[in-house]
Protein backbone atom coordinates (compact mmCIF):
# COMPACT_ATOMS: atom_id res chain seq x y z
CA UNK A 1 0.00 0.00 0.00
CA UNK A 2 0.90 3.60 -0.23
CA UNK A 3 1.50 5.97 2.54
CA UNK A 4 -0.53 9.15 2.98
CA UNK A 5 3.14 10.92 2.38
CA UNK A 6 4.39 9.03 -0.45
CA UNK A 7 1.18 10.22 -2.10
CA UNK A 8 0.96 14.01 -1.13
CA UNK A 9 4.79 13.94 -2.49
CA UNK A 10 3.85 12.02 -5.61
CA UNK A 11 0.82 14.61 -6.25
CA UNK A 12 3.61 18.11 -5.49
CA UNK A 13 5.93 16.04 -8.68
CA UNK A 14 2.71 15.89 -10.71
CA UNK A 15 1.90 18.91 -9.95
CA UNK A 16 5.02 20.50 -10.87
CA UNK A 17 5.76 18.68 -14.16
CA UNK A 18 4.38 18.44 -17.89
CA UNK A 19 2.53 15.24 -16.86
CA UNK A 20 -0.74 14.73 -17.04
CA UNK A 21 -1.71 11.73 -15.43
CA UNK A 22 0.67 9.28 -13.73
CA UNK A 23 -0.10 5.73 -12.46
CA UNK A 24 1.99 3.57 -10.19
CA UNK A 25 1.75 -0.22 -9.03
CA UNK A 26 3.11 -1.55 -5.61
CA UNK A 27 3.23 -3.68 -3.73
CA UNK A 28 -0.20 -4.83 -4.95
CA UNK A 29 -2.05 -1.88 -5.38
CA UNK A 30 -1.85 1.04 -7.60
CA UNK A 31 -2.23 4.95 -7.89
CA UNK A 32 -3.43 6.82 -10.37
CA UNK A 33 -2.70 10.71 -9.81
CA UNK A 34 -4.22 12.92 -12.88
CA UNK A 35 -4.42 17.20 -13.16
CA UNK A 36 -7.38 18.76 -13.08
CA UNK A 37 -8.61 20.55 -16.17
CA UNK A 38 -10.11 23.68 -15.09
CA UNK A 39 -13.61 22.45 -14.25
CA UNK A 40 -12.55 19.62 -11.82
CA UNK A 41 -10.63 18.64 -9.12
CA UNK A 42 -7.46 16.60 -8.68
CA UNK A 43 -7.99 13.08 -8.69
CA UNK A 44 -6.73 10.49 -6.73
CA UNK A 45 -7.52 7.07 -6.91
CA UNK A 46 -6.08 3.83 -5.48
CA UNK A 47 -6.97 0.26 -5.25
CA UNK A 48 -5.64 -3.22 -5.29
CA UNK A 49 -3.90 -4.27 -8.14
CA UNK A 50 -6.44 -6.53 -10.14
CA UNK A 51 -5.50 -9.91 -11.00
CA UNK A 52 -7.55 -12.46 -13.37
CA UNK A 53 -8.72 -14.64 -10.52
CA UNK A 54 -10.26 -12.33 -7.99
CA UNK A 55 -11.43 -8.79 -9.54
CA UNK A 56 -11.52 -5.91 -6.86
CA UNK A 57 -13.85 -3.43 -7.35
CA UNK A 58 -12.16 -0.24 -8.65
CA UNK A 59 -13.96 3.02 -7.42
CA UNK A 60 -15.50 5.30 -10.14
CA UNK A 61 -14.03 8.95 -10.11
CA UNK A 62 -16.20 11.57 -9.04
CA UNK A 63 -15.98 15.80 -9.63
CA UNK A 64 -14.28 16.75 -6.28
CA UNK A 65 -10.95 15.03 -4.85
CA UNK A 66 -11.84 11.46 -4.66
CA UNK A 67 -9.63 8.84 -2.64
CA UNK A 68 -11.01 5.21 -3.29
CA UNK A 69 -10.12 1.47 -1.76
CA UNK A 70 -11.41 -1.43 -1.85
CA UNK A 71 -13.90 -2.31 0.99
CA UNK A 72 -16.37 -4.66 1.88
CA UNK A 73 -19.68 -5.13 0.19
CA UNK A 74 -22.73 -3.33 1.88
CA UNK A 75 -24.79 -5.52 3.92
CA UNK A 76 -27.64 -7.24 1.53
CA UNK A 77 -30.39 -6.26 3.73
CA UNK A 78 -29.44 -2.50 3.00
CA UNK A 79 -29.32 -3.08 -0.60
CA UNK A 80 -32.80 -4.70 -0.80
CA UNK A 81 -34.71 -2.70 0.81
CA UNK A 82 -36.99 -0.42 -1.72
CA UNK A 83 -36.63 3.04 -1.51
CA UNK A 84 -39.34 5.65 -1.75
CA UNK A 85 -39.28 7.33 -5.36
CA UNK A 86 -40.30 11.00 -3.59
CA UNK A 87 -37.03 10.29 -1.26
CA UNK A 88 -33.65 11.68 -2.28
CA UNK A 89 -30.48 9.24 -1.34
CA UNK A 90 -27.46 11.32 -0.46
CA UNK A 91 -24.48 8.81 -1.32
CA UNK A 92 -21.17 8.25 -0.27
CA UNK A 93 -18.98 10.26 -2.80
CA UNK A 94 -16.19 7.88 -2.11
CA UNK A 95 -15.10 4.79 -0.05
CA UNK A 96 -14.14 5.16 3.95
CA UNK A 97 -15.46 5.33 7.39
CA UNK A 98 -18.67 7.16 8.15
CA UNK A 99 -18.88 9.37 11.39
CA UNK A 100 -22.26 11.00 12.66
CA UNK A 101 -20.65 13.56 14.67
CA UNK A 102 -16.94 16.10 14.14
CA UNK A 103 -15.83 13.72 16.94
CA UNK A 104 -16.60 10.69 19.51
CA UNK A 105 -18.92 12.34 22.08
CA UNK A 106 -19.74 15.29 19.80
CA UNK A 107 -23.24 15.53 18.67
CA UNK A 108 -24.23 14.06 15.55
CA UNK A 109 -24.71 16.54 12.62
CA UNK A 110 -28.34 15.30 11.82
CA UNK A 111 -30.63 13.13 13.11
CA UNK A 112 -34.04 11.68 11.72
CA UNK A 113 -36.64 15.22 11.45
CA UNK A 114 -33.40 17.15 11.35
CA UNK A 115 -34.46 19.83 8.67
CA UNK A 116 -31.42 20.42 6.09
CA UNK A 117 -30.06 22.67 3.21
CA UNK A 118 -27.63 21.79 0.29
CA UNK A 119 -25.13 23.17 2.64
CA UNK A 120 -25.91 21.67 5.62
CA UNK A 121 -23.03 19.22 6.63
CA UNK A 122 -25.04 15.87 7.70
CA UNK A 123 -21.45 13.36 7.87
CA UNK A 124 -18.06 12.89 8.00
CA UNK A 125 -16.70 10.27 5.44
CA UNK A 126 -12.92 9.64 6.31
CA UNK A 127 -10.55 7.68 3.72
CA UNK A 128 -6.94 7.52 4.22
CA UNK A 129 -7.17 9.73 7.24
CA UNK A 130 -8.17 12.63 5.55
CA UNK A 131 -12.40 13.77 7.29
CA UNK A 132 -14.18 14.81 3.97
CA UNK A 133 -17.58 16.67 4.99
CA UNK A 134 -20.41 15.08 3.01
CA UNK A 135 -23.21 17.93 2.08
CA UNK A 136 -27.17 17.82 2.27
CA UNK A 137 -27.34 18.71 -1.72
CA UNK A 138 -30.76 19.50 -0.86
CA UNK A 139 -33.14 21.23 1.25
CA UNK A 140 -35.58 18.64 3.35
CA UNK A 141 -35.57 16.82 6.25
CA UNK A 142 -34.14 13.44 7.00
CA UNK A 143 -36.27 10.56 7.19
CA UNK A 144 -33.90 7.90 7.90
CA UNK A 145 -29.95 7.40 8.46
CA UNK A 146 -28.97 3.94 6.47
CA UNK A 147 -25.70 3.79 7.81
CA UNK A 148 -24.13 3.23 11.32
CA UNK A 149 -21.68 5.37 13.12
CA UNK A 150 -17.81 3.98 12.08
CA UNK A 151 -18.98 1.59 9.53
CA UNK A 152 -17.48 1.45 6.08
CA UNK A 153 -18.98 3.01 2.86
CA UNK A 154 -18.45 1.90 -0.35
CA UNK A 155 -18.21 4.80 -3.47
CA UNK A 156 -22.18 5.58 -4.31
CA UNK A 157 -23.65 4.06 -1.10
CA UNK A 158 -26.93 5.62 0.25
CA UNK A 159 -26.20 7.18 3.67
CA UNK A 160 -29.34 8.88 4.03
CA UNK A 161 -33.31 9.38 2.76
CA UNK A 162 -33.93 12.80 2.74
CA UNK A 163 -37.85 14.28 1.94
CA UNK A 164 -37.14 17.25 -0.45
CA UNK A 165 -39.32 20.72 0.63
Amino acid sequence: MFKLSEIKELIKLVDQSSLQELEIENEGARLMIRKPNKTESVLVTSAPVQHAYAPAPVAAPTPQAAVAAEAPAAPAAAASKPVDASLHTITSPMVGTFYQSASPGAAPFVSVGSRVNDKTVVCIVEAMKLMNEIEAEIKGEIVEILVDNGQLVEYGQPLFLVKPE
